[in-house]
């Protein structure tokens, strides 16, 4: 419930889950010590989804601090309550953007991920270094999942196409940055969280299963019960043709403002999903016109624009 974006619509967001009688609410920051470590104890999770952190690129040049504190400090509180209180696997949230400087398209998530392009890049591989070592360490399997640019409805205000489509509907510029030469590998939300459900059941051991040698790609470590997946649509997209289908779901052709690359972006992203679809028989398979389509949709409805 921090204010980076609008709080009113995580209250919103909240309501729906609290419908369900297994949803328990904490209102706590995850890097307040011990805040965790008590939850654990009282809960015994078999299974452990973490997916609070500080995001955003651009946010991170300004306000470094809160990514430091969130990401870094919250995910080693996150897996000293682990130490304490073993689950049967644990999946943590990171990014595409943890590629940073590599160019080899697409990600595969067995090269070299060295150079990261923003403070809130370098933040998402550290807990990713820390949770292999835990891993290693405690014997406590983790899977680490990197999402690529996740969009839909209930999204996030600070996201493309969420400010794309509010200054398209009130007739304002848009700003695009590299003159528009960018690609993204757009997820959709809910084929996002099927591969993520999926993934809860591919628990990674030390020992070699049966079938491990099938998967040439595979990123599991030799060493740690620890393993990295990408969730991604794997068909890149042009920033140009994303806008396109804004426009074309509104009706309306926006307003387009050419600008510079922003500091810590990158150019294009494009994932691999072949260690997913290994692991689970899952594809990420939403459309970009349809997702967008769905988004526009509900925004339009919940403004009531």
């Amino acid at each position: 419930m921090s204010d980076y974006y609008d709080v009113s619509l995580k209250e919103r967001r909240e309501g729906m889950l609290l419908q369900n009688a297994s949803y328990r609410s904490v209102h706590e920051k995850v890097e307040t010590p011990n805040v965790l470590m008590d939850l654990f104890d009282e809960e015994r999770p078999n299974v452990v989804i973490h997916l609070a952190a500080q995001a955003g690129v651009r946010y991170s040049i300004e306000n470094p601090r809160a990514y430091l504190e969130s990401n870094i400090n919250g995910t080693f509180e996150l897996l000293e309550a682990a130490r304490a209180f073993p689950p049967e696997h644990m999946l943590l949230a990171s990014t595409s953007s943890a590629y940073g400087a590599n160019d080899d398209m697409p990600y595969r998530e067995t090269v070299k991920a060295d150079h990261q392009m923003s403070f809130y890049a370098a933040t998402k591989k550290s807990t990713e270094n820390m949770a292999h070592s835990y891993a290693h360490l405690f014997n406590l399997p983790i899977t680490i999942f990197r999402f690529f640019t996740v969009y839909g409805p209930w999204g996030r205000p600070d996201m493309a196409l969420f400010k794309f489509t509010k200054a398209i509907l009130n007739g304002d510029p848009i700003d695009v940055y590299n003159h528009g030469n960018m690609s993204r590998d757009f997820t959709y939300i809910d084929d996002l969280v099927n591969g993520m459900r999926l993934l809860v059941d591919a628990i990674p051991s030390v020992e070699d299963r049966p079938d491990a040698n099938e998967y040439a790609g595979d990123s599991k470590s030799k060493v740690a019960p620890f393993r990295v997946v990408n969730i991604g649509n794997s068909k890149p997209s042009q920033l140009l043709d994303f806008i396109v289908a804004i426009e074309k779901s509104i009706g309306i052709e926006a307003l387009k403002n050419f600008m510079p690359m922003q500091a810590g972006d990158v150019p294009a992203t494009w994932a691999d999903t072949s260690l997913l679809e290994n692991l689970t028989n899952y594809h990420p398979n939403t459309d970009l016109s349809s997702g967008v389509k769905n988004f526009v949709t509900w925004y339009r409805e919940y403004y009531n624009v």
